[in-house]
């Protein structure tokens, strides 16, 4: 049903969310995974960056070591170490690396935001919906290590 799952990870915690329920669906249906991690590059970052130099290299920064971090905790789930890094609106970038990888379903975390936090990064979901060609699934099931590990049962780590 779902050979090829993207997970959209940003390292927040609902992004953790996504890994591990998006991972846990992958490994039921034996699909491939995907990982992409953007760097936000919008209007706000572009403001921080004039108001302090250096706020685009630190943001880069974290977002390498994030990338990694979900790459590993990939791999222990015994999936093969495939994803990429990108800068960009993140919603765009989402969209078409699902339509470029062929995704038949896309995992996102949500995070509840503000009239202002909505009004300022615009209609992500909205965005996706409307760009890609795959099932949306929106995680909000928390699902912990162990609790992955004891529904899948022993995992051989990809090499």
């Amino acid at each position: 049903m779902y050979d090829s799952v993207l997970l959209a990870y940003d390292g927040s915690r609902e992004g953790r969310t996504a890994l591990r329920e998006g991972a846990l669906l992958a490994r039921r249906f034996g699909s491939k995974v995907f990982l992409l991690c953007v760097v936000p590059e919008n209007p706000g970052v572009r403001i921080g960056e004039a108001a302090h130099a250096g706020a685009m290299v630190h943001t880069q920064d974290v977002h390498v070591q994030l990338f990694e971090e979900a790459m590993e905790r990939l791999q222990a789930f015994g999936f093969e170490r495939r994803g990429r890094l990108v800068t960009g609106e993140p919603a765009a970038e989402i969209a078409a690396c699902a339509r470029e990888i062929k995704a038949d379903l896309l995992v996102v975390g949500h995070r509840k935001k503000s009239l202002l936090e909505r009004w300022w990064s615009g209609g992500t979901g909205a965005y996706l919906v409307d760009h890609i060609g795959c099932s949306l699934l929106i995680s909000r099931r928390l699902v912990s290590d162990a609790e992955f590990f004891a529904e899948v049962g022993p995992v051989e780590p990809a090499t």
